[in-house]
């Protein structure tokens, strides 16, 4: 199975970024990461998710397009592989959980005008873990405006992931158990995911591997 472009994705605190990074790293990669560490509205959102949730979601659209169609569309023709911490869908599902619905219905007629023209993985990789331990790794690596995360909250995410996921066709996904495996502490378990990726090949749609370190 040949990869141009891989995504990396998963709820808040399953490792997205870091499995991102260091495969980036392993295989000389180009490396996209969400640029939402300056976005304004992030913090507002989760001390007040009804006043803030649409502004929120309008910036996150537009960010996320704008990197997209720069970073993307420049491929590096020294890196034949391009890595990305999220896929675009995100921005729905992450609205869907959010909005209003008359919010949603205008916000999704943006987004669909947007996605029918942006690329599409050749594989994507959800990286899955029980709420409760993503609560641990969100308290963790210590964002303050993540603190008020709750694991409710996390469950619609995940739901809305799968949902997704049911009904998508046009690129394999792979759903990836990593809740006996510690990547990042074991070069074993990193090797097991590494190999799942790069070394097998999956149909469109739906593809579920456990892993046990």
């Amino acid at each position: 199975m040949s990869i141009d472009y891989l995504v990396i994705e998963g709820n808040i605190g399953a490792g997205k970024t870091t499995l991102a990074t260091m495969l980036s790293a392993d295989l000389n990669s180009k490396l996209i990461l969400e640029g939402f560490s300056d976005n304004p509205f992030l913090p507002r959102f989760y001390s007040d998710p009804v006043k803030y949730s649409f502004p929120l979601e309008l910036s996150f659209l537009a960010e996320r397009y704008t990197q997209l169609k720069t970073d993307l569309a420049s491929r590096d023709l020294f890196h034949e592989l391009t890595i990305m911490d999220y896929f675009f869908m995100k921005s729905l599902i992450f609205a869907r959980n959010t909005l209003a619905t008359d919010e949603y219905n205008l916000y999704r007629k943006f987004f669909d005008i947007i996605y029918e023209r942006l690329p599409k993985p050749d594989l994507y990789v959800y990286l899955h873990l029980p709420e409760e331990r993503l609560i641990e790794n969100i308290r963790q690596r210590g964002r303050d405006y993540e603190q008020s995360i709750e694991i409710s909250y996390l469950k619609t995410i995940r739901e809305g992931y799968f949902n997704f996921f049911s009904q998508q066709k046009d690129f394999p996904v792979l759903i990836i158990d990593t809740s006996m495996i510690d990547f990042v502490k074991y070069d074993a378990d990193y090797q097991l995911i590494k190999n799942l990726i790069f070394n097998k090949s999956y149909p469109n749609g739906i593809n579920r591997e456990i892993l046990n370190g």
